[in-house]
């Protein structure tokens, strides 16, 4: 056998090749935001990066919207830029769809029916920035426009609308469900009550039990806005069939909204009937007999038992 050496010269041992150093996500990210995608195949890129880009997206309140500096140029192109098949390039038309709704409302009315098609269809997109975006756009048009959405042509295009603010005010995702909470209130404070309440009605009997839940709190506050003649114009009888409908309810939320339109219901009869006792009440067979010949029986007592607890 080979004998080592005495000495102290401790075993040569050979350097390990060095890898080739990883390119990080953030590199992509950069060379995305920077416009370097020329080469990139679309829904290529990995879901790291993906999720990163939406993080770089704001969420810029209203009150912080700035006016635009030449309105009339940006509608120009903004429905092409809303067709845009780039989604940050959509949420940026979105916010300026935004701007013109709190700032210059006449540069964008003439575009408003395919405005809001776009906007639905942005809505419908699973990136959350992007459905967040839109509703936040929703909201801000409400506001402006709230007094002819609901109007010819307009009426027709909001359905579509609607439904998709139900849809996203019933999902899991809390930061969405919020937004859309927020627009549908924005949509029940700046719109016409009665019209409204047309469009709201169709949704008591929805087969998710949560966009049910969530019409009913549109309706409660629709209702509850509604003045004399347009809740007699709309029915009594037909308001209450649609609370009925909703005490039994699988929902808490619903099972409320029912209550809280009962009562708005009982307020807005007493003051139209105007047969009160010294305590100011409606005389109670007076607004049994009223229920007994809306509904039938069982339901009739629900609602009178309801009254009687306020």
């Amino acid at each position: 056998m080979a004998l080592r050496a005495l000495d102290n010269t401790p075993e040569h041992t050979p350097e390990r090749p060095k890898k080739a150093p990883k390119k990080s996500v953030c590199a992509g990210i950069e060379n995305h935001l920077a416009g370097n995608e020329e080469n990139t195949v679309p829904g290529s890129r990995s879901p790291a990066i993906e999720k990163a880009q939406e993080d770089r997206v704001d969420y810029i309140a209203s009150a912080d919207l700035q006016p635009l500096l030449d309105p009339e140029k940006t509608a120009q192109n903004l429905l092409q830029r809303l067709e845009s098949k780039d989604w940050i390039k959509v949420c940026e038309a979105l916010n300026d769809v935004r701007r013109l709704a709190i700032y210059h409302s006449a540069s964008l009315t003439s575009l408003l029916d395919r405005v809001v098609l776009l906007l639905v269809k942005a809505m419908k997109n699973p990136r959350s920035a992007l459905c967040k975006t839109s509703i936040m756009t929703s909201t801000d048009l409400f506001n402006g426009f709230g007094h002819v959405f609901l109007s010819p042509p307009m009426s027709d295009v909001i359905d579509t609308l609607l439904l998709q603010l139900l849809l996203k005010a019933s999902q899991d995702k809390r930061f969405v469900c919020e937004e859309a909470e927020m627009a549908l209130n924005a949509m029940v404070k700046s719109s016409p009550a009665l019209p409204l309440l047309r469009k709201l009605e169709h949704y008591v009997n929805h087969s998710n039990l949560r966009v049910r839940a969530k019409a009913a709190v549109s309706i409660s506050n629709c209702i509850a806005k509604l003045e004399m003649e347009p809740m007699k114009e709309y029915g009594f009888s037909k308001i209450l069939h649609i609370a009925a409908d909703l005490l039994n309810d699988r929902l808490p939320v619903a099972r409320d909204s029912a209550r809280s339109i009962i009562a708005s219901v009982h307020a807005a009869f007493s003051k139209d009937h105007g047969q009160h006792d010294e305590e100011g009440q409606l005389p109670e067979d007076s607004w049994k007999s009223f229920c007994a010949t809306s509904l039938p029986p069982i339901a009739a007592q629900a609602v009178e038992k309801i009254v009687q607890q306020q």
